[in-house]
C-alpha cells in the first residue's frame, strides 16, 4: 500500500529528458523553418541531454536524433547558401 500522495507509477518510471524532447524538437522545425538558428540550438539541447542521460535516463534516443537532425540543418543551410550564390547572390532587381 503507498503512503497518502504518493503513486506507485510515478515513482518508479523513468522520465524522459526535456532537454532531449527540446533538440528533437528544434531539429525538426529546422528542417523547414529557420534552420541557421534552430540547428545549434538542436545541436546543444541534444548534446547536453546525451551528457545527462549517460547513466541510462530517458530521452537517450531523441537526444541523438536532436544532434543529428540539428546537423542537418545546418546543412541544408549551407547548401541553400551556396545555390543562392552561385545563381547570382541574394540581389533583387527592383525597376528598370
Amino acid at each position: 500500500m503507498s503512503g497518502y500522495g504518493s503513486s506507485p507509477a510515478t515513482s518508479t518510471a523513468s522520465r524522459t529528458n526535456g532537454l532531449a524532447i527540446a533538440g528533437l524538437v528544434c531539429g525538426i522545425i529546422g528542417v523547414f523553418f529557420l534552420n541557421v538558428a534552430l540547428g545549434p540550438l538542436a545541436i546543444i539541447f541534444g548534446a547536453v541531454a546525451l551528457r545527462q542521460t549517460a547513466d541510462g535516463g530517458g530521452g537517450r534516443g531523441m537526444a541523438k536524433a536532436g544532434v543529428v537532425l540539428g546537423i542537418i540543418d545546418l546543412v541544408i543551410f549551407f547548401v541553400l547558401l551556396a545555390v543562392a550564390a552561385s545563381n547570382g547572390g541574394f540581389t533583387w532587381y527592383v525597376g528598370s
